[in-house]
């Protein structure tokens, strides 16, 4: 070989580890920004997951209400088919309720909070006695609910996990607000105890057997309302 060719062959071979060295040198710094890149997302997927799961959760509340209502209380209410109405897998089912019992009582207690809580905000722009039969149109909806796990129930009421005198109490205080309306704008009898008129309320849907049947539930529930009215 030529002094002209090593001269002209030399570099090359000088400059391939030059050239293998960048990318190695431009690598280090990939390598060690990968965990940063990763780890980034992480954080703001926290609050994502927690979101996530109170909306699954809600989700399946609602189509446990929803499947419940239209149960018969025989036939026990598939927790595969309350899954999919929810749009979530079983697994997620049984990870937000363990058991069929939990569900029930969480469903119990969800649905009790907002009936107990929808009867003042029903008397914006209303008399009393309107805003009470309002009310007992979304109370017969938590009724229909709970005649639909009449079983779960009674099971959950056994091991004390439910308590009757509670749900009465907090079912009783929320037609005192209503009465104490419709005494204040002379809507209603003064007179009416609310706890009196809680027990007839119950009886009217033991009367009816059924919170389904609308239309017999509606007259009944007419039929208490005219003995609220003040006699003129």
């Amino acid at each position: 070989m030529s002094r002209v060719d090593r001269d002209t062959v030399a570099p090359q071979r000088a400059d391939a580890p030059e050239s293998a060295d960048v990318p190695k040198r431009a690598e280090a710094p990939q390598r060690a920004g990968a965990p940063q890149h990763a780890g980034a997302p992480k954080r703001p997927d926290g609050p994502k997951l927690r979101a996530d799961a109170a909306r699954n959760r809600a989700l399946l509340l609602d189509a446990a209400r929803d499947a419940f209502a239209e149960a018969d209380g025989d036939t026990p209410v598939s927790l595969e088919a309350i899954a999919r109405a929810a749009g979530v897998g079983i697994g997620t089912l049984y990870r937000n309720f363990p058991t069929r019992e939990s569900l029930v009582e969480a469903l119990h207690g969800s649905e009790l909070d907002e009936v107990v809580a929808s009867a003042a905000p029903l008397l914006e722009g209303r008399t009393g006695f309107e805003a009470l039969r309002l009310w007992m149109v979304r109370y017969t909806r938590f009724v229909a609910t709970k005649q639909g796990m009449a079983d779960a129930l009674r099971t959950a009421i056994a091991s004390g996990a439910i308590r009757k005198s509670e749900t009465r109490e907090r079912i009783t205080a929320a037609v005192a607000t209503l009465l104490q309306a419709g005494a204040a704008d002379g809507t209603i009898r003064a007179d009416v105890d609310p706890g009196d008129l809680t027990a007839m309320l119950v009886g009217v849907f033991v009367a009816a057997g059924n919170a389904k049947d609308t239309e017999r539930v509606g007259r009944m529930l007419d039929l208490l309302l005219d003995g609220l009215r003040p006699v003129l």
